[in-house]
């Protein structure tokens, strides 16, 4: 008994012993691996024949380009409409007509109509980056539906040269097969022969 516990005393001591072992080992190894990255960052920068990475003092906002392009695709077919182009003149006959028919004092914008010129520009200036984002979108959506239309008429390709094989295969052990007719006319030809045959024979035996 007492040999027993001495020696479950020994593993314990050495179960600890390997913990405390492995324990000590763990920070060595990821104080050598924060080593090893510093060094290679520190040789990255070092290198001349790698740029080096920019480190911007000013955060610019990064907005959802999916959620963008939507509504810059929202906004483009509004502009490509007849509803677009009535509210817009009616807009522009409104602001000339009362900039020219209302009070002096009442006009905010007179001839040569300054602030309207100013306004259609800035108008200007934002639908056709927002055209050609929308256009840039369709152009992606092309392409992706164009290569899924490529893909399925490869398959139906393989697949029509599959069906193309396996009805020559078909038709080629067809020839190989016995058609009605063919037993048709094999039947024929053996009555022809025994028919043949049948008076031949009582005259043989006769003789």
């Amino acid at each position: 008994m007492a040999g027993d516990r001495r020696d479950l005393r020994n593993l314990r001591e050495r179960r600890d012993q390997r913990l405390r072992e492995t324990a000590g080992q763990r920070p060595r190894e990821a104080d050598g691996r924060r080593t090893q990255e510093r060094g290679s960052e520190d040789r990255r920068r070092n290198r001349l024949d790698q740029p080096q990475r920019r480190r911007s003092f000013v955060t610019l906002p990064s907005p959802d380009s999916d959620a963008f392009g939507r509504l810059s695709e929202r906004i483009a077919r509004f502009l490509g409409t007849g509803r677009f182009l009535v509210w817009m003149t009616l807009l522009i006959l409104l602001w000339v007509g009362w900039n020219i028919a209302a009070p002096r004092s009442w006009r905010f914008d007179e001839y040569p109509f300054i602030f309207l010129t100013l306004v259609l520009s800035l108008q200007a200036s934002y639908a056709a980056p927002l055209i050609l984002l929308a256009q840039n979108r369709q152009d992606d959506r092309d392409k992706v539906n164009m290569e899924q239309d490529r893909a399925r008429t490869e398959r139906n390709v393989a697949d029509t040269e599959y069906l193309t094989r396996e009805v020559a295969a078909l038709r080629h052990g067809l020839g190989e097969v016995a058609t009605r007719d063919f037993l048709r006319s094999e039947l024929q030809t053996l009555l022809k022969e025994l028919e043949n045959r049948t008076p031949s024979e009582p005259d043989e035996a006769a003789g």
